[in-house]
């Protein structure tokens, strides 16, 4: 039921607003990985699955703001041919991000490490992290707990308009809502763990 998903992911993704106005003293916007799938008859993009589009996307947009900005892109191949890192930094170099203002990150396998592998790189610097809304909260807490000097630029918003108006089929069960569940537990299940090992 989207009334009861809704419930259960806003004050997740409600944590952190939308980055409208980058900080003047911003160096690098860092764009943590998630999923594609290799296959080169598509464009980098087509290959890119809804978390790390809507990433690149929201990554290039702030880029575009400020074009003095180093984009850094993160992730692991996993079983793939291509790490996540590369494909979006791809997709990066197809929205018109210059290939010499992308770095990468291609080893890190979840957030934790993400956090411990880039923070060396961006040591004194001031960076925009982007991930997914109701990722956002447990990937800061890991990138402060690096030294990281960080502000949360969140993309993939789930829950839209949550205090708005809605009709009567906003009130029917749609198995969109069943994703925002599984967002929300995993997230806290993740958040559990990040918790328990401080």
């Amino acid at each position: 039921m989207p009334p009861i998903a809704d419930r259960l992911l806003f004050p997740i993704e409600n944590q952190y607003d939308a980055l409208n106005t980058i900080p003047q003293d911003a160096n690098y916007i860092v764009v943590l990985g998630c999923t594609h799938v290799s296959d080169e008859t598509m464009p980098a993009l087509s290959q890119l699955k809804d978390c790390s589009l809507a990433r690149i996307i929201e990554a290039v947009r702030l880029y575009r703001k400020n074009p003095n900005l180093t984009l850094l892109t993160s992730g692991a191949a996993f079983s793939d041919e291509t790490s996540n890192a590369q494909k979006v930094k791809q997709a990066a170099i197809e929205l018109g991000v210059p290939e010499h203002k992308i770095l990468t990150e291609n080893n890190p396998i979840d957030t934790e490490e993400e956090a411990q592998l880039i923070a060396p790189r961006v040591e004194g610097k001031h960076v925009i992290l982007v991930t997914s809304a109701s990722h956002m909260p447990r990937a800061m807490n890991y990138f402060i707990q690096q030294g990281v000097n960080v502000t949360a630029a969140p993309a993939q918003f789930l829950v839209k308009n949550f205090y708005g108006d809605k009709d009567w089929g906003y009130y029917l069960p749609r198995p969109s809502a069943l994703e925002k569940t599984s967002r929300a537990v995993y997230e806290r299940f993740g958040q559990l763990r990040q918790w328990l090992s401080s």
